[in-house]
């Protein structure tokens, strides 16, 4: 700092404090030369208490080890969204969540910096989220028993690889035994598991849904297994989603977001029975059926270690792969129909089906976003189209423009193979006439009744 001008630091000051994040700055020593109001909130301290002062001064219980800061400064490596829990000069219990990042001046560094987010207010939002599936659970307990949306009736195919799946999924929904779901993004997962539930003899316990991807990995192990009170600033003790989906199934999306020693701990779970809320030494038994999804090959994430290997064979008891739109050809045209017929409905028109073109274009497409970029295609195709068919020019430009490169794509290989039989069938008559004449071009050219100078010239192209 002491090598910037007095200009640069003014600016400098004035847009770190109007940041809607709490900064701490230390020089290399570990003395604070920046720290703005909302870091001060945060740590529930006055700038004055923090500003100038050494960090372990101003902190009493943080150590060089504990501490975000004077790591970057000894390590000059950065460190993102770590938790970081202290008291403060009052006493306090403080959960905060920090990026630390080394300051460099020609390779050399001066201090850090420090953007912390308030890890209590994060861990109150998470449980009020809990708080508001729990009142929807009694919600919907008071009207009719909690039963899901969705049945395998509902997942729409002709295809008997896929039929053989649902018929496989209705005799191992009577089991307990946890299940892995193994299939792209819009492939029907959730519609799946869903119908799992249905058909299992938990249809009229809690079905309770968490995408692991959805909540920050900080939070996901006080949603996963609630909180004891005083475990943190403002902490209750409260169920989390193993308590409140207990009789019935939790079904975890995207399971490869979740950090890997949290990983550990659901293993646990899934072997003992029985879950630890965070900051409690007290167990409690659940019985809850997990189904667990993911979006990218298994054996991809083992490689990359993002999902524990004895978590992956816990689960893979019951494994289904759900098959992508691209392999279940004979589903596009079924399921245009069928969505067809549900948008007139929605939609009160009368489109009777799709002109034959639009049809081969559906049928070449690759679907990346399967069944669900199938049907959002067809809602907005209906909305748009004003004739009693459907036709390309009703598609999204995106589709707009895979049609353009199909009729492109069609034209140049019809070109290329005409051009490719007239180059053969010439070559193959010039040297048949040639073996007839003995190699002799006057008498070849007779033959193929065609000028001698064309047929030197065509000769000429061939060699």
């Amino acid at each position: 700092m002491g090598q910037l001008t007095a200009l640069t630091q003014e600016v400098l000051s004035a847009i770190l404090k109007s940041i809607d994040e709490g900064i701490h700055v230390v020089n290399i020593e570990g003395k604070t030369i920046f720290y703005n109001e909302v870091a001060a909130r945060h740590d529930g301290m006055e700038v004055t208490e923090v500003l100038g002062k050494h960090l372990l001064e101003a902190f009493p219980s943080l150590t060089e080890d504990s501490s975000t800061l004077l790591k970057v400064i000894k390590t000059a490596k950065p460190i993102y969204n770590q938790t970081q829990e202290y008291v403060n000069l009052h006493g306090a219990r403080i959960d905060t969540m920090n990026t630390t990042l080394p300051i460099l001046l020609n390779d050399e560094i001066i201090g850090a910096v420090e953007i912390a987010k308030d890890y209590s207010r994060m861990k109150l939002l998470a449980e009020r989220l809990l708080d508001l599936q729990k009142g929807l659970n009694k919600s919907k307990r008071k009207k009719t028993p909690p039963q899901v949306r969705y049945t395998l009736n509902d997942l729409k195919t002709v295809n008997p690889i896929f039929n053989r799946m649902k018929e496989e999924a209705r005799k191992l929904a009577k089991s307990d035994s946890p299940i892995l779901v193994y299939g792209e993004s819009g492939t029907g997962k959730e519609l799946f598991i869903q119908g799992i539930h249905h058909e299992s003899r938990r249809s009229n316990g809690p079905f309770i849904a968490q995408n692991c991807a959805a909540i920050p990995e900080t939070l996901l192990e006080s949603m996963l297994f609630g909180t004891a009170k005083g475990s943190y600033t403002g902490a209750v003790d409260r169920k989390g989603l193993f308590e409140l989906a207990d009789g019935g199934t939790l079904f975890l999306d995207e399971l490869h977001a979740m950090p890997i020693e949290l990983q550990a701990k659901l293993l646990r779970v899934f072997e003992e029975g029985m879950v630890r809320r965070v900051g409690s030494s007290e167990t409690s038994a659940v019985d809850v059926r997990v189904i667990a999804a993911i979006n990218v090959h298994p054996n991809k994430l083992l490689q990359e270690e993002k999902l524990r290997s004895d978590l992956y064979y816990r689960l893979n008891v019951f494994t289904f792969s759900l098959l992508p739109l691209r392999e279940r050809k004979e589903d596009i045209i079924y399921l245009c129909k069928f969505f067809i017929q549900e948008y007139n409905h929605k939609l009160k028109k009368n489109i009777l089906g799709m002109e034959e073109k639009l049809e081969f274009l559906f049928m070449d497409y690759q679907w990346p976003g399967n069944v669900r970029e199938l049907k959002h295609t067809l809602e907005y195709m209906m909305n748009v189209c004003n004739g009693s068919l459907l036709t390309t020019e009703d598609l999204p430009i995106m589709l707009k423009q895979h049609s353009s490169l199909i009729r492109r794509n069609v034209r140049e290989c019809v070109n290329i193979s005409l051009r490719q039989h007239v180059d053969d069938l010439e070559r193959k008559l010039i040297i048949e006439a040639l073996e007839q004449s003995g190699g002799n071009v006057k008498q070849a050219a007779e033959l193929l009744e065609i000028p001698r100078q064309t047929l030197q010239y065509k000769l000429k192209k061939l060699m």
